[in-house]
C-alpha cells in the first residue's frame, strides 16, 4: 500500500471533511488514486470536473505518484 496526503481546495474540503487528508492506495498513479478517492468520497462523482495536480502541474491518469509528491484536488472554478 502507498500512502499519500491529498490537499482539497474549494468544494472538495467539504466532500472530504478537511483542507487535508490523507489516503492509502495499491497504485502508483494518478488514475489509481482518483478511483480510489471516488470509491471513498463518492460525492466527488457528482462534481462536473476535478482536476488532480502533482507538484504544481495538473497530471494525467497515468503519472507516477511518489510517496513526497504534494497532490491537490482543483474542484471547477466559477468567477467572472
Amino acid at each position: 500500500m502507498n500512502k499519500y496526503r491529498i490537499k482539497a481546495f474549494g468544494i472538495t474540503k467539504d466532500l472530504l471533511g478537511g483542507r487535508e487528508t490523507f489516503i492509502e492506495i495499491e497504485g502508483h498513479t494518478v488514475g489509481h488514486l482518483r478511483a480510489a478517492l471516488n470509491e471513498r468520497y463518492p460525492q466527488l462523482l457528482g462534481l462536473r470536473s476535478l482536476f488532480i495536480a502533482v507538484n504544481n502541474d495538473y497530471a494525467d491518469e497515468n503519472i507516477q505518484l511518489n510517496d513526497a509528491d504534494e497532490i491537490a484536488l482543483i474542484p471547477p472554478v466559477s468567477g467572472g
